[in-house]
């Protein structure tokens, strides 16, 4: 039986190891669904990540090991989706979907189980999605009778083809591990036992390297993937030019010449 706090204090963690910022959906007693409060927090946990200069790589998870996020609590919707509090809650859907994807630092969500409807669709928004080999994916608006909104879907379509997008969609079903990587829906597939380690070995990988380089590098490619016939490539210049102008640019020659791992500082 679930645990009495578990139920009354469903949350959003940040907490920080390093060069690296945990946000985690912590409420397991409902696989991790998320509440209204809990989507209206997930904007100002990512900003607290971007406005600390030690943060080099964001993680987001679920509690426990059962769930990623089973997406929206249910048990909110007769209150919160219903009338013009629709349009209230998929504001704060909104701002939570485009606080990462439009934060300037790499983000990776780490899934294990049940990554479902909303939380498939925060798990889309991170850079790299990283799932244990018994996790399972769904969107099921269409079994709920849920218009699923437009802005939800450029993640979608920024991961799998269109016609994988309509089977999501217009199916509502539920795909294993392997089916959701062959779609694109995740980077990589590991064995559970392996799943947190992995995902702290290549945050941990990212966060060596220049920050400035690795900021330089996501705004290029989202924008050229955002924008493919119209890029503004006068922002990409000016991003990598910065590179070259920084103290890490230094320190990388220096360090090479030198045979030392380098010691950037975003600088």
């Amino acid at each position: 039986m679930a645990d009495a706090a578990e139920v009354a204090n469903p949350t959003l963690r940040y907490a920080k190891d390093g060069a690296i910022a945990w946000i985690t959906a912590d409420n397991p007693a409902r696989m991790n669904a998320l509440t209204a409060a809990m989507w209206k927090s997930i904007p100002d946990a990512v900003g607290a990540a971007v406005d600390d200069p030690e943060v080099r790589v964001i993680i987001v998870r679920g509690a426990g090991d059962k769930a990623f996020s089973a997406g929206a609590d249910i048990s909110e919707f007769e209150t919160s989706r219903t009338g013009d509090a629709a349009r209230i809650y998929d504001t704060l859907n909104d701002d939570a979907f485009n606080a990462l994807v439009g934060c300037p630092k790499p983000t990776i969500a780490m899934i294990h189980g049940f990554c479902l409807g909303g939380g498939l669709g925060l798990a889309l928004c991170c850079d790299m999605r990283i799932a244990d080999d018994a996790s399972q994916f769904a969107i099921p608006a269409a079994k709920l009778g849920i218009g699923y909104n437009a802005r939800w879907v450029r993640p979608i379509l920024a991961a799998v083809p269109a016609a994988r997008a309509k089977e999501l969609l217009f199916t509502g079903r539920r795909f294993r591990s392997a089916d959701a990587e062959a779609m694109g829906l995740i980077s990589q597939l590991v064995p559970k036992a392996e799943l947190e380690t992995t995902v702290k070995a290549l945050a941990a990988e990212i966060a060596a390297n220049a920050p400035l380089s690795v900021a330089a590098a996501k705004k290029v490619i989202d924008e050229i993937s955002r924008h493919p016939e119209h890029p503004d490539m006068a922002a990409l210049d000016a991003a990598i030019a910065a590179c070259f102008a920084s103290e890490d640019y230094a320190e990388g020659r220096r360090a090479f010449l030198e045979k030392r791992k380098p010691q950037f500082k975003g600088k």
